[in-house]
């Protein structure tokens, strides 16, 4: 994993816990096949770092809900 990186995606996406989810779905796509939304660096570029740069470069945002809970009688 490259740190540099992984601080691009941090100062976009400041809450961690929301990053990682966010890391790790990505990952899971591009291992599953997905193309990347932006050109790899090299054949060997690994899909950590695809995703943290997706995310760096603001290619890939969360949506958060924030729904208001009910309290069960």
């Amino acid at each position: 994993m490259n740190v540099e990186l992984l601080n691009a995606a941090k100062k976009r996406v400041t809450n961690i816990p929301v990053l990682i989810n966010m890391v790790s779905k990505r990952v899971r796509q591009l291992n599953n096949g997905a193309r990347p939304y932006l050109q790899p660096t090299g054949p060997n570029e690994e899909p950590l770092d695809i995703a943290l740069r997706e995310i760096a470069d603001g290619l890939i945002i969360a949506e958060l809900s924030f729904s208001p809970t009910t309290d069960a009688e």
